[in-house]
């Protein structure tokens, strides 16, 4: 189905030239003389996709990109950067630090930009195609002092998902995500980025809804699969009378949980959570720390060693 493209900094011509699936498919394509045209015309167009070039006449390239995702009405829309071949190196990176989907430097491969265009205008149409679904997530930010967390997911959509997090997460860096969805084999990966807070996630967990900024094609497919009903989720398992936690340890003014492990690539997790001894009930314990280990029984041992060697403060 044909779709509406906006253009700034660029020449729209040029574009169509270079992506003859645009005219094949009989996209709309308009140039807008300048950033603040974009935003105004997104929600009256129906844009699906924003093209920039590096230099328009308003605003700079970032703070342009800043505003659409920062709006209710425009931040659903896809946005592709293109970029001249003596641009800064790390322009690319900045254009994705501050929301684009993609950031492409010419000379262009005329197949990875209709690739890039095809995947981009798909997107947004689905955007509000959501799920409910609970899976384990394991996050890693990209930072040098970076360190898994566990969480889990609330709903999942081909552009993002509400996430329970079990620790504070703030906006940047942006994530790298491993998630297991309940009928899915292959663990599924994304490069997320957190745009809002999640009040509708419940204690103990952290609410957040991420969005995904870059989603590997066997986990884009799989997603779409998901979402638009082709590959059923199973039926709900019964309940859990465990709440998925292995074993229960009281030291001193707290009760301790150690949680089911988790095999993460080559190594297993185990999530460790707490409560003051006089308010805890099983499973409504808050995060506490996470432990690594080559094995199933490894991770264990360790996380028991930790609770042993671990200070326990006096309420």
């Amino acid at each position: 189905m044909p779709s509406h493209l906006l253009v700034a900094g660029l020449d729209a011509r040029s574009l169509l030239l270079e992506a003859p699936l645009l005219r094949r498919e009989r996209h709309v394509v308009e140039e807008r003389a300048s950033a603040r045209g974009v935003l105004e015309d997104i929600p009256r167009t129906g844009t699906r996709l924003v093209v920039f070039g590096p230099r328009l006449s308003d605003l700079d390239l970032e703070t342009a990109i800043r505003r659409i995702r920062s709006g209710a009405a425009t931040r659903g829309v896809s946005i592709l950067v293109l970029l001249p071949a003596d641009e800064p190196e790390g322009a690319e990176l900045a254009a994705v630090e501050a929301g684009a989907n993609a950031a492409l430097r010419r000379p262009l491969d005329r197949a990875r930009l209709e690739t890039w265009l095809a995947k981009l205008l798909v997107v947004p149409r689905r955007v509000d195609a959501r799920i409910p679904v609970q899976g384990h997530v394991v996050g890693t930010p990209r930072s040098s002092e970076s360190v898994h967390f566990f969480g889990l997911t609330r709903n999942l959509s081909v552009n993002g998902m509400l996430l329970a997090s079990p620790v504070p997460l703030p906006f940047s860096p942006d994530l790298d995500l491993e998630f297991n969805i309940p009928g899915v084999i292959a663990r599924l990966q994304a490069l997320g980025r957190v745009v809002r807070e999640a009040g509708e996630v419940e204690w103990p967990y952290l609410g957040y809804g991420v969005e995904f900024l870059f989603v590997p094609p066997d986990s884009q497919e799989a997603l779409s699969m998901l979402v638009s009903g082709r590959l059923p989720l199973p039926p709900p398992p019964a309940a859990d009378s465990s709440l998925g936690i292995h074993s229960t340890i009281r030291r001193e003014d707290w009760v301790y949980e150690i949680l089911e492990p988790v095999q993460h690539d080559a190594s297993w997790q185990a999530e460790i959570r707490r409560a003051p001894r006089s308010s805890w009930r099983p499973g409504l314990t808050g995060p506490f720390y996470v432990v690594e280990g080559r094995s199933r029984e490894s991770v264990l041992r360790e996380a028991k060693a930790f609770l042993a060697r671990h200070p326990h403060p006096a309420l």
